[in-house]
């Protein structure tokens, strides 16, 4: 008996997003990044799509619960993080003036932002973040490493440090706006970066803290 051989249909591509389709998207996360740092991340819906000039419909349809766009602005944000650690990292021949580069480049980026938006009910452990997050950790821990090489960083600091840090101090003040708190940021960032220089004016209590300690939210003592 003979027959023809069962042969699968050939898959079908997904159709390409349109252009105008992802310059709307890229609109939204740029106009709830924007309200995110202002505001909060509880900001109205509305508002969101008011400043990216869009239709409610077309911010719905891009992201349709909440937790779907914050996760999207933190996205966002850590990519645009990450390209400024690599850049600084291509492109400054001094390892702590990278450093620098990098610290003051994730202050102007807002990533004291962050933190409140990543509370309780936020997803971090979802695959997109934590590609992104590897990703963003793996470059600035090389920026450290580069320092520390070539003497420049002070050998009892950890990336760690770093991070926890540049958070702290790019975080407005309970009760203070953005724009009063702004000025004060890269003086206060500059005055953190001048102790990290090597060598050590003095000695710093407890242990340099690892991106692992970080995430199991404990610090070495």
């Amino acid at each position: 008996m003979t027959g023809k051989a069962d042969t699968a249909a050939p898959a079908r591509r997904a159709p390409r997003p349109r252009a105008d389709a992802l310059r709307n998207r890229e609109r939204i996360v740029t106009a709830a990044r924007e309200m995110f740092v202002e505001f909060g991340s509880q900001v109205p819906y509305d508002e969101v799509a008011r400043r990216a000039g869009v239709g409610n419909a077309t911010l719905y349809r891009n992201f349709p619960e909440r937790a779907d766009l914050v996760r999207e602005v933190v996205l966002s944000l850590m990519a645009r993080v990450t390209e400024l650690a690599e850049r600084a990292a291509e492109e400054e021949d001094d390892p702590f003036a990278a450093l620098r580069r990098f610290v003051h480049g994730a202050a102007d980026e807002r990533v004291g932002a962050l933190c409140p938006m990543l509370d309780g009910a936020f997803d971090k452990d979802h695959p997109d973040l934590v590609a992104e997050r590897d990703r963003l950790e793996e470059v600035v821990q090389g920026l450290v490493d580069r320092a520390r090489r070539a003497g420049r960083l002070r050998p009892d600091v950890g990336v760690g440090d770093l991070m926890v840090a540049v958070s702290q101090l790019t975080r407005p003040l309970p009760g203070t706006a953005c724009a009063a708190f702004a000025p004060f940021v890269h003086r206060h960032l500059q005055l953190f970066l001048d102790g990290l220089e090597a060598p050590a004016r003095s000695e710093l209590p407890g242990t340099a803290v690892t991106l692992e300690d970080l995430r199991r939210d404990t610090c070495p003592s």
